[in-house]
């Protein structure tokens, strides 16, 4: 078979799964296949017994609606590459505009010490730490099993030294600061809302990653805590939610409280000074 006839396939399975982006899902599982990029596969030689036996594999997977970078198993963000699975949410590109927040505040600072709050995948930490060289980060979670994963993604990226992935909860407390920065993108799905998710969050994105039990709250309180006077806190938010979330921090007594819109122009990250 020819790559060409793989990928008119493999679209016309995802097609009828109703997949939102057949054509680019296939380029991507057909370059993944082959050993190549997207653009590649254009040029690329007959599909083998084997390589379309892995083909249909991948693409029965997607068609099930699991999540692209799921079935890949890895997935780019901010120039990085990092593992992923079923035990942290998919790394997004809105999340990419939280990193760029963050940045930007601590641009400024020689050795910014950061605590990102629920680092799931690791995608916040490791992008900081990646691009500021002089940032040590902490990267907390709940969850052991996405811990397990931060680390892998931070050995990966080979930033272990910069990173220190340590298991914890908002509601029993933060590490003992101060930090320069806190950095936060809680769940923050209504459990009424669920239903309507995509399936792709609905059925295969962690729960415990999606629905908000409130922690946003907990991290807004909590960082006043551990933050140094000046210190910024940076929070991804619910579509709908993010003029909320300003009115509360000014509440709590921060300043410079600030929105930025992200690449689809909807409210999504709110930041603020201690």
């Amino acid at each position: 078979m020819t790559a060409r006839e793989a990928l008119a396939w493999a679209r016309a399975e995802l097609e009828r799964a109703e997949v939102d982006t057949p054509q680019t899902d296939s380029e991507w599982l057909l370059a993944h296949v082959l050993g190549t990029t997207r653009s590649g596969v254009a040029l690329a030689p007959d599909v083998d017994d084997g390589q379309l036996l892995q083909l249909r594999s991948l693409v029965d997977r997607r068609a099930r609606r699991e999540p692209l970078a799921y079935v890949l198993g890895e997935w780019g963000f901010r120039g990085l590459t990092l593992r992923t699975d079923r035990r942290a949410l998919v790394p997004r590109p809105e999340t990419e505009i939280v990193v760029e927040r963050c940045l930007a505040l601590v641009h400024d600072v020689d050795r910014p010490r950061v605590l990102d709050v629920g680092t799931g995948s690791g995608a916040i930490a490791l992008a900081i730490a990646a691009e500021h060289l002089g940032a040590c980060v902490v990267a907390l979670d709940a969850s052991a099993d996405a811990l397990a994963l931060a680390r892998e993604n931070a050995d990966r990226a080979r930033l272990a030294d910069r990173v220190d992935v340590v298991r914890g909860d908002v509601e029993h407390g933060l590490p003992a600061g101060p930090f320069d920065l806190v950095v936060s993108n809680p769940p923050y799905v209504a459990a009424g809302e669920v239903d309507a998710l995509e399936p792709e969050v609905r059925d295969w994105e962690p729960r415990a990653a999606v629905v908000d039990a409130g922690q946003s709250r907990r991290t807004e309180r909590a960082a006043r805590d551990v933050l140094r006077p000046g210190g910024a806190l940076v929070l991804e938010t619910h579509w709908n939610a993010a003029r909320a979330v300003a009115d509360r921090l000014a509440t709590l007594g921060y300043t410079d409280v600030t929105i930025t819109r992200d690449l689809a122009g909807v409210e999504r990250v709110v930041e603020a000074r201690r």
